[in-house]
């Protein structure tokens, strides 16, 4: 078997931890790791580390977290690495040409989707908001455009109904770990053949916002409730309560039409509060709340919300 690897690693948050794990143990070698700097956060906004920053520290690896990979000393220092590779997991910091042209085998991407559909930022949740019923991982040669390089090896992963942004993405980091590790044995043997994308049937997968968020009652139940499962465990679907405060919504169902969930009330009504949840009339159909949350409390199931608030019959939204 041919050696392994010198590889460099650039990733920030929890999904990129699984790879960077499976890398240090396998036979490559990882020289430095690149990622976002500590960002302020909780009540006293201390600047806390990111998961991979957190983990290499741990394993006692070489540690960069520039603010731009447009810096000539940050590429510089990259290029001493002689790497063979970068191998880039949701990073979230642009990689310049420049950067790209530095390691003799490139730049190697691990994308949570099968590609060319969705890319960009947010290819999970926009699977489930799509409702797909399969994606998976890629590992993409890099180059300038997004998300556009040719494919080197890809594996399907099937979204279960009751899958959130955040189960699926753990499935599929674990997948994608796996699966770049296999990419990088075969890599270090010898070329590897690569399938140019299809342009044609890209789709977009853009970065949320919080605004997002905010469920539109008039949509149809069961896209409700994959917008709920697609915004956990962020930006967290909101509905407005009849005093504006935001009512986080953390789980929820579309009752199947042959319970009798249909209604003539106006979507946001809440149609009943009890035990089993709380459901309110959608544009089609009927959502029943399941855990939900206010503003500063903690995270309820919805039938112990109900308990405590008149809530049967009250408009929610706007």
């Amino acid at each position: 078997m041919a050696d392994g690897l010198d590889l460099a690693f650039a990733g920030t948050p929890d999904f990129a931890v699984p790879s960077l794990r499976a890398l240090c143990a396998s036979r490559h070698r990882v020289r430095a790791v690149f990622t976002q700097p500590d960002r302020a956060a909780g009540r006293g906004r201390r600047p806390r580390p990111g998961p991979v920053a957190t983990l290499a520290r741990e394993l006692g690896l070489t540690l960069e977290q520039p603010a731009t990979l447009r810096d000539p000393e940050v590429q510089e220092r990259l290029r001493a690495l002689g790497a063979d590779a970068l191998v880039v997991v949701a990073y979230g910091l642009l990689l310049p040409p420049a950067v790209l042209a530095i390691p003799r085998l490139g730049c190697l991407n691990v994308h949570a989707s099968l590609l060319p559909r969705w890319r960009g930022a947010a290819p999970i949740q926009h699977a489930i908001l799509a409702g797909d019923a399969e994606t998976g991982v890629s590992i993409m040669q890099m180059e300038k455009g997004l998300d556009t390089g040719p494919v080197l090896a890809c594996a399907p992963e099937r979204i279960r109904p009751d899958d959130t942004a955040g189960s699926l993405g753990e499935r599929l980091a674990s997948l994608g770990a796996a699966l770049l590790v296999e990419t990088l044995d075969r890599l270090a043997a010898g070329p590897l053949a690569a399938a140019r994308q299809d342009d044609a049937a890209a789709t977009r997968a853009p970065k949320l916002s919080k605004a997002q968020a905010e469920l539109d009652w008039a949509r149809p139940a069961p896209e409700l409730e994959r917008r709920v499962r697609a915004f956990d465990p962020w930006p967290v679907a909101w509905t407005p309560l009849p005093d504006g405060a935001p009512l986080r919504i953390w789980s929820a169902r579309a009752l199947p039409a042959a319970s009798g969930a249909v209604s003539a009330a106006a979507p946001g009504t809440v149609l009943a509060a009890g035990a089993a949840g709380i459901d309110v009339a959608a544009g089609s159909g009927v959502l029943r709340l399941l855990e939900v949350q206010a503003p500063g409390g903690r995270r309820l199931a919805a039938g112990a919300f109900a308990a405590g608030h008149a809530v049967a019959g009250v408009r929610l939204g706007r």
